[in-house]
């Protein structure tokens, strides 16, 4: 959960986002959310709770919670709700009055079609909060809270941006390491990983997603491929090797992609087909980086970098080109993806100013291996800017 300080900007971005889209009251309705968790409470609530609780959040900023008495002193504690009612036997008892009297025009609750983070309501608290809104006699209309959700959790406030920005600085000191490790003959793709979890370890982060690929871990031309967990494949000279690699600061995550080529007996250089494709897929990331601005589709985006790796001679990467990434490493909304079904309508949304977002291509060398690099940007203003120490060249291993 996060600190209450970011709760409270978040709080206030949320009432921000209600007055833009012209809706009354925001409704997180759970119970027992250790079990079955809403994602929105990680974002303006910072607690769990155990009976049905609604946190609710109004354009006219007044922020409620209504929760069982049991649950008042956590959330009091690490909340930044203004009022707290509790409630003994009858949840309906305080929520129903709160609804006569607020007599919200429109109700955004979370449910989506194509976004995880906005679909928290279960179907069962959807019908239970149905009759209690019958139960008012009021007349509202409920609306899916997705565009709030995205954008909320999207727009990152400074101090968002600062945790991540440590979060990158320690994965990039890992990264460093690991070029010294390469150097060791005989060691494997698990070799790697093992040393990247005990840099881990030694320094008390938390890794960013989960450790059976975090690192990831793919060296020379018959790696396994993204998301797979790092093998005994050996880590040879004359092997493109790539790591990706992201941890945790203060529960913001950094998500980043490193390439190095392992010098064969007498090379000083890489070859030329290795050094072509990390040029390539180098330039895909700028022309990617130069289309990434407010206003845009991330389709658009995902295009840019898509047709420079293709209209080169390369095979199209099959996955999108990045994601958004805060307290989770795929922090869902808006991504830079293509147009295909899988990814619903989310390739055709447009960007908006302070969300971070990856941008990670790859491309296959024959006979080399995977050329691939992941950087993080923030969207600003007018375009967007690096947060991340962009790997400009690739990263060459002399084993002597």
């Amino acid at each position: 959960m996060m600190d209450k300080v970011i709760l409270n900007e978040k709080l206030q971005q949320a009432v921000q986002l209600l007055n833009e889209q012209n809706i009354d009251m925001w409704l997180i309705f759970v119970r027992e959310s250790s079990v079955n968790h809403d994602p929105a409470l990680d974002i303006v609530v910072g607690a769990n709770v155990t009976w049905h609780s609604a946190f609710i959040i109004e354009k006219t900023g007044e922020s409620t919670a209504i929760i069982g008495s049991l649950d008042f002193e956590n959330i009091q504690e690490k909340s930044p709700f203004q009022y707290i009612i509790t409630y003994v036997s009858s949840f309906e008892e305080k929520f129903v009055p709160l609804l006569q009297e607020k007599s919200p025009k429109n109700i955004a609750i979370n449910y989506s079609l194509d976004s995880n983070i906005a679909d928290g309501l279960s179907h069962g608290m959807y019908i239970t909060l149905e009759k209690h809104i019958k139960d008012s006699g009021i007349t509202t209309e409920l609306v899916s809270a997705e565009h709030i959700i995205a954008a909320l959790k999207g727009r990152k406030s400074p101090s968002e941006i600062a945790n991540m920005k440590l979060a990158i600085a320690e994965a990039e000191k890992i990264f460093d390491s690991v070029t010294e490790f390469l150097k060791n003959d005989d060691i494997s793709e698990q070799d790697v990983a093992n040393f990247v979890l005990g840099k881990v370890q030694a320094v008390g982060l938390e890794l960013a997603w989960d450790p059976d690929h975090c690192p990831a871990v793919y060296s020379g031309p018959e790696n396994a491929g993204a998301h797979s967990s790092p093998t005994t494949n050996k880590v040879l000279k004359g092997h493109i090797i790539n790591m990706d690699f992201g941890v945790k600061v203060n529960n913001y995550c950094s998500d980043l992609q490193r390439t190095w080529y392992i010098l064969r007996d007498g090379e000083t250089e890489a070859p030329e087909e290795a050094l072509r494709g990390f040029k390539i897929l180098r330039e895909a990331i700028d022309n990617a980086a130069s289309t990434l601005k407010p206003g845009v589709r991330g389709v658009d985006v995902d295009t840019a970098a898509r047709t420079h790796i293709t209209e080169n001679g390369y095979g199209e990467y099959k996955h999108g080109l990045g994601h958004q990434v805060g307290t989770n490493v795929h922090d869902g909304g808006v991504g830079l993806y293509p147009a295909w079904p899988r990814y619903g309508n989310l390739p055709m949304r447009l960007i908006e100013k302070d969300l971070v977002f990856t941008i990670e291509p790859r491309l296959f060398v024959e006979n080399y291996g995977t050329v691939t690099v992941e950087e993080m940007y923030v969207v600003t203003e007018n375009g967007c800017s690096p947060i991340s120490q962009q790997q400009k060249e690739l990263w060459l291993v002399s084993r002597g």
